[in-house]
């Protein structure tokens, strides 16, 4: 019996060693972000990872285990040594594969690979290409070959591949087999204990990075996939149903007094303008960097600006569901995948559409990305045009075409729609690969500047845009929004956590605002989320189907914001902002300085709205 022990030890051991190694080149590769850390405080990353460590390594291991023990009671059958190396390169290559994407991954998104990445590579592998082209991709397959390698050969000094005990009596094969299955399944639920083992085990630091280095990867995967197809709890359960409903509404509670009507009719032709990433931290008139958007900032003196406003979240496919229909990000889940879910969503091209207005969405890329095509064409646009509605000749992005394209050919059929119109435009030049079909802007090829340079050109596209529209007889009639969709990591590269990688610009330009309006900046916090009931509001047209929005013109509204990511969300209001780790359970940043007043209050906010948000996505 001893014997069959060493052999599973030693396969059992390996899988440890691999994930000890896996994680070693995750801390190497982001050591800038932990470098400040004491080396104790690092190290005790691969103590914490142990348990999910043993747990993905016992999910291994069932598989040989069964085949091990069918094969102890039949001593004459034979399995060539082949088939069981076979089994261990291949979950080699695969994890290494996994492992060393998650650095990418992990670098754009700040969270580890997810259902949602695999999502995407799965059913938009040209659009997860081009998002990685910025990568550093020599460097990732050089450490991809020496993972394998090393991974290989250690396997074939650790890994004995034979049947020990064959020959002793069907007692000591029973107990075996019963010891193994048992131990494994003990190792897979990760001991005794009442709950069984999940991600906050692993959870140790105040430093975000450490907590998910110490998180298995490839066990995270599975879970992730497991919650996403099969699970429909709420994972963001804190309070009973009635008093987070209680709570969610005195957050949306119907002001007393009447919004402030900034528009010269409530009629205007509509242009929705949804820049791609977008960050306030490169839009000058939101106090970022200078020189990045010289277009934004000189309408900004001429429109209503809102200084403080977030996205939902950090992608496309929920901005655009949060901006369209109002409705907040779901941080795991996304619900403009599922057709059943999202077509119950409201939307204000719906509303408009009602209003006798004529409706049209632009985008210069495959609008089947992320089932994009199916929520327009099911939220009151009439009109889609995406690449297929350009020459091939100007399919010369990775994405599709450029942004300039696109906004001519918007500019040039609102000479023949019926008015009032309202037409969206989602650019998507500021995207990675952070191509330009001109000189960059900003020399030099470090991620930083690219970004600077494709968000300089969208802005400059918009300026374009907007001068030759002064010349169209229908631009005096027209309000147009300039929108992010979501913010970005880049320049500062923040991490997933930081509110500064939510804070995006909200614009109102046009003739159509009363003189009166022009320059103001709203200072109200707000999402993008509220855009639904501030504008409807200015058409007189009842938002009461978006509970999730509020009116930023209306001085009755409160003043906050709330946005998430994979597992955690933030919370802000004038006087303070929180990150919240949903894994670990506690606040892991605040904006200033701590007051337990406030920060409890918001972090109260924050789960409810957590919760009631997944609750109705579930309940749709």
């Amino acid at each position: 019996m001893l014997k069959s022990f060493i052999v599973f030890g030693r396969f059992f051991l390996f899988w440890i060693v691999f994930f000890f190694l896996e994680r070693f080149i995750f801390l190497v590769y982001f050591s800038d972000r932990i470098s400040y850390l004491q080396t104790a405080e690092i190290l005790s990353t691969f103590w914490r990872a142990l348990r999910l460590d043993i747990s993905m390594a016992a999910y291994i291991s069932v598989l040989p285990a069964i085949f091990y023990i069918i094969l102890l009671f039949l001593p004459s059958v034979k399995i060539p040594k082949i088939i069981a190396k076979s089994y261990v390169i291949f979950f080699i290559t695969l994890f290494s594969t996994i492992a060393i994407s998650n650095l990418n991954l992990y670098r754009e998104w700040g969270s580890k690979i997810n259902y949602r990445a695999v999502d995407i590579a799965f059913n938009s592998p040209k659009e997860a290409i081009a998002s990685t082209s910025s990568s550093p991709l020599i460097l990732i397959f050089s450490i991809l070959f020496a993972y394998l390698i090393c991974s290989i050969y250690i396997s074939s000094k650790f890994i004995l591949y034979k049947i020990a005990d064959r020959t002793k009596s069907l007692g000591i094969k029973l107990t075996l087999s019963f010891l193994v299955l048992s131990t494994l399944f003990l190792a897979i639920r990760g001991g005794w204990q009442l709950t069984p083992i999940n991600q906050s085990m692993a959870y140790f630091s105040n430093n975000i990075v450490l907590n998910h280095a110490s998180v298995n990867t490839e066990w995270n995967l599975i879970q992730d996939v497991i919650n996403n197809k099969f699970d429909n709890e709420n994972p963001y359960k804190y309070y009973e149903k009635d008093e987070a409903k209680k709570i969610v509404s005195s957050l949306f509670k119907k002001p007393s007094q009447s919004t402030v009507k900034v528009l010269k009719s409530e009629r205007p032709n509509i242009v929705l303008i949804v820049l791609e990433s977008f960050t306030a931290e490169l839009v000058g008139s939101l106090g970022g960097e200078q020189g990045v958007t010289p277009n934004i900032d000189n309408l900004a003196a001429e429109g209503i600006l809102f200084e403080q406003v977030y996205a939902a979240a950090g992608r496309t496919d929920k901005g655009i569901t949060a901006t369209i229909s109002g409705f907040p990000a779901q941080a795991i889940r996304s619900i403009i995948k599922q057709n059943a879910k999202h077509e119950k969503l409201p939307g204000i091209a719906q509303e408009l559409e009602i209003n006798s207005y004529s409706t049209s969405f632009y985008y210069g890329g495959e609008s089947e990305f992320f089932n994009i095509k199916s929520y327009i064409l099911s939220h009151g646009y009439k009109t889609l045009v995406d690449k297929h509605s350009f020459k091939s000749k100007d399919m010369n992005s990775k994405w599709g075409t450029y942004d300039e394209k696109v906004f001519s050919k918007q500019m040039k059929d609102m000479d023949t729609v019926k008015q009032p119109f309202f037409s969206t435009i989602l650019t998507l030049t500021n995207h990675e690969p952070f191509e330009l079909p001109v000189k960059s802007h900003f020399p030099g090829d470090n991620v930083e500047n690219k970004f600077r340079s494709t968000t300089f050109y969208t802005d400059s596209c918009l300026g374009a845009y907007l001068k030759e529209a002064k010349k169209k007889p229908w631009y005096k009639n027209t309000l147009f929004i300039i929108l992010a969709d979501h913010s970005h990591r880049l320049p500062a590269n923040l991490a997933e956590h930081d509110p500064r990688r939510y804070r995006i610009p909200l614009l109102f330009f046009g003739n159509m605002i009363k003189p009166e309006f022009r320059g103001t900046r709203i200072s109200k916090t707000g999402n993008q989320t509220d855009l639904v009931a501030t504008l409807l509001n200015q058409l007189s047209i009842d938002p009461i189907r978006y509970k999730w929005s509020k009116d930023l013109l209306n001085p009755g509204t409160q003043s906050f914001s709330f946005f998430n990511w994979d597992n955690g969300f933030g919370f802000a209001t004038e006087n303070q902002i929180i990150s919240f780790d949903n894994v670990g359970k506690k606040i892991i940043l605040r904006k200033n300085s701590p007051n337990a007043k406030i920060d409890n209050e918001l972090l109260k906010n924050g789960k409810a709205y957590m919760q009631e948000v997944f609750q109705q996505y579930l309940d749709y």
